[in-house]
């Protein structure tokens, strides 16, 4: 398989995940989460779409360089953790937006960072400019949980 076509189905996989997810999330949030209380630091609704598809992008080159790496060592976990955190992300939109979830959804947004904590370290070991592409995913999963948490505490 040529690299250029490699490469396109990494980005292509994480994107279509979101686009997944936001079949659950789009009627929402014109709807119910209008209704919700947030707090303060709640960015604007037209913010998250970029923000997540250059999230997205960023982990399709991440696993490419995960997959291309001469390190092959720990390449089974990275696969596993990649595709337990990609699932996780995944069932969040859903319980949040979809089900009306919130509490739980709060729990699972937890487990997503915890998962992308180690996604970052296996990654790590095998190249670390794929681990370092995973730090905005973590730094923006940190924000949505925190932002999760408080429109749980609020509603």
């Amino acid at each position: 398989m040529s690299k250029i076509i490699k490469l396109t189905l990494c980005i292509c996989i994480p994107l279509l995940i979101g686009g997944i997810g936001s079949f659950a999330t789009i009627d929402e949030v014109k709807g119910w989460y209008l209704t919700l209380h947030k707090p303060s630091f709640n960015p604007p609704n037209y913010l998250f779409g970029p923000v997540w598809t250059s999230l997205y992008v960023l982990m399709g080159i991440s696993f490419y360089l995960i997959l291309t790496a001469e390190n092959k060592k720990h390449i089974k976990k990275a696969w596993g953790i990649y595709g337990v955190q990609l699932l996780l992300n995944l069932t969040w939109s859903f319980l949040f937006f979809k089900f009306h979830w919130v509490g739980l959804a709060f729990i699972e947004v937890l487990m997503m960072w915890i998962s992308i904590l180690f996604m970052i370290i296996i990654f790590y070991r095998i190249d670390k400019k794929a681990a370092y592409l995973q730090i905005p995913y973590l730094i923006w999963v940190s924000f949505a949980s925190l932002l999760n948490g408080a429109i749980w505490a609020l509603n």
